[in-house]
C-alpha cells in the first residue's frame, strides 16, 4: 500500500470513528427521551421540539461552516474546535432541569456538529481517489454514525439510563468526542494545494460559483428536496420510534433498546453496500430502489403485530434507505459542482434538508401525536420515503462508471 492509498485509508477511519461519537451525542436524546419526558413531564410536541431545535441549529452552522471552510481552507482546525464543543454541550445537557435549559443545550449542541459533516466530506472529495468517491463517503458518513450512534448507542444508554439515570448517560456519552480530537490532531493534516488541483481537474470547471449559480444545476436542487424528505424520514424513526415501541406496541425497554439497535446495524451494513452499488451501477437507480424501500420501517412500526425477531428484521431492511444519504448530501453533489466548492454545496444541501425536514417535521409530528396518536408521526415518515423516491426518479447519473470521468458540464438545469 503507498503512502497516498495509506493515507486515504487513515483519514476515512478517523473521520468514520469521529462522525460516529457525533451521532452517539446526537441521537442520545432520542433513546433517552422517555426517560426524560417523564422526570421534566414533557409533552410529545416538546419532545419533537428538542429534535427540531438541534437540527435548525445543525442546518445554519452546515451552511455557515462549510461556507467558511471553502473561503479560508481551514478544514483541520475546525475539526478540532467543533467536537470540543459539541462534547461537553453532551455534559451540558445531563445538567438540565427544565425544558428552556435542554433546548439551549441541544442547539448548541447544533451549531457544533453543523459543519463536521460539510467539513469532513470535502476532506473526502479533495484527498480521495474518484473511483473509490463514492464508497469512501459511505463509509464516513454512515459506518461510525450509524454502528456507534444507531447501533452502540441504545444498548448503552438505556442501559445507564435504567442503572444510573439519564443524567449519567448525557455526561458519558460526552467522553468519547473528546478522545477524537487527539485523532484529528494526530491524523488529518489540511490537504496540500496538489490534491484541490487533482480534485479540481477533474469536476466542472468554474472560476467562482455563488449558491444561486449552484442552484442552476438540477441535480443540486433534487438532491436538497430529497434531503428534505429523507431528513426528515430519519429523524422521525430516531425520536418517536422508541416511543411507538413502548407506548404503541408495549414492548420492554431491553426489547425496544435491541429493536433501535437494529437501525444502527442497518445503517452500518448498508454503508457499504448502497454506495459500492452506486459506484458500480450509477447512482440514480441504487438511490430509486433504496429510497422506495424506506416504506417499509413506517409500515412495520404501523401494521406488524408478530414476533419482535420478524420486526426487527423488517426494521433493518427498511432502514437500508440509510444507505443514500451520503449520495444526495455528498457524492452527487461533488459530481455536479467544482471540488473547491464542495463544503459550501454539502452544507447547502444538508442545511436546507435540516431546516425543512430536520426541524419542521419532529415538532409536526409531536403536535400530531398529542392530537391523533403516535401513529401520526409514522404516516408521516411512509410519505417521505414515497415523495422522495419519485424525486430521485428525475436525477441526472453522475457516477464515473457511467457518466465518464468529467461527469456533468458546466451547464444548469436544463442540462
Amino acid at each position: 500500500m503507498n503512502n497516498r492509498r495509506r493515507y486515504e485509508t487513515t483519514l476515512i477511519a478517523v473521520l468514520c470513528l469521529m462522525f460516529g461519537f457525533v451521532f452517539f451525542d446526537r441521537n442520545a436524546m432520542s433513546y433517552l427521551g422517555p426517560y426524560v419526558r417523564e422526570e421534566l413531564g414533557l409533552s410529545f410536541e416538546q419532545l419533537g421540539t428538542l429534535a427540531s431545535g438541534l437540527s435548525f441549529a445543525w442546518a445554519i452552522a452546515g451552511l455557515l461552516i462549510g461556507y467558511f471552510s471553502d473561503r479560508t481552507g481551514k478544514r483541520k482546525s475546525i475539526l478540532l474546535a467543533t467536537v470540543i464543543i459539541f462534547s461537553l454541550c453532551s455534559a451540558i445537557s445531563g445538567v438540565a432541569s427544565s425544558f428552556a435549559v435542554l433546548l439551549a443545550s441541544r442547539m448548541l449542541m447544533g451549531l457544533a456538529e453543523g459543519g463536521i459533516l460539510p467539513v469532513s466530506q470535502s476532506l473526502i472529495a479533495l484527498e480521495v481517489d474518484e473511483k473509490r468517491r463514492g464508497l469512501s463517503m459511505g463509509v464516513m458518513q454512515n459506518l461510525g454514525s450509524n454502528l456507534i450512534g444507531s447501533a452502540i448507542a441504545p444498548l448503552v444508554l438505556i442501559a445507564l439510563a435504567e442503572s444510573y439515570g439519564w443524567r449519567t448517560a448525557f455526561y458519558i456519552a460526552a467522553v468519547p468526542g473528546l478522545i477524537c480530537t487527539f485523532l484529528i490532531w494526530k491524523y488529518v493534516r489540511e490537504p496540500q494545494q496538489e490534491e484541490i488541483q487533482r480534485a479540481t481537474a477533474s469536476a466542472p470547471p468554474a472560476e467562482r460559483m455563488t449558491v444561486l449559480q449552484m442552484l442552476g444545476y438540477r441535480n443540486m436542487w433534487l438532491c436538497i428536496l430529497m434531503s428534505c424528505f429523507m431528513v426528515a424520514w430519519m429523524v422521525l424513526g430516531w425520536v418517536y420510534l422508541p416511543n411507538v415501541y413502548k407506548e404503541m406496541l408495549h414492548l420492554s425497554s431491553g426489547t425496544s433498546s435491541v429493536l433501535m439497535s437494529m437501525l444502527g446495524v442497518s445503517a452500518a451494513v448498508f454503508a457499504f453496500i448502497v454506495p459500492g452499488l452506486s459506484d458500480k451501477l450509477g447512482r440514480r437507480p441504487v438511490m430509486i430502489v433504496f429510497t422506495a424501500i424506506g416504506v417499509i420501517y413506517p409500515l412495520a412500526a404501523l401494521h406488524f403485530t408478530g414476533s419482535p425477531v420478524v420486526l426487527g428484521t423488517l426494521i433493518f431492511i427498511g432502514w437500508s434507505a440509510s444507505g443514500v444519504f451520503p449520495l444526495f448530501m455528498a457524492t452527487v453533489p461533488s459530481e455536479t459542482i467544482p471540488a473547491k466548492y464542495v463544503a459550501t454545496s454539502l452544507g447547502l444541501v444538508m442545511g436546507i434538508g435540516e431546516v425543512v425536514g430536520g426541524t419542521t417535521s419532529p415538532w409536526l409530528a409531536g403536535k400530531l401525536s398529542d392530537h391523533y396518536g403516535l401513529q401520526a408521526s409514522m404516516y408521516m415518515a411512509l410519505t417521505c420515503a414515497i415523495v422522495a423516491t419519485l424525486f430521485a426518479l428525475f436525477l441526472k447519473e453522475t457516477a464515473p462508471v457511467k457518466a465518464g470521468a468529467r461527469p456533468l458540464a458546466a451547464a444548469p438545469a436544463r442540462g
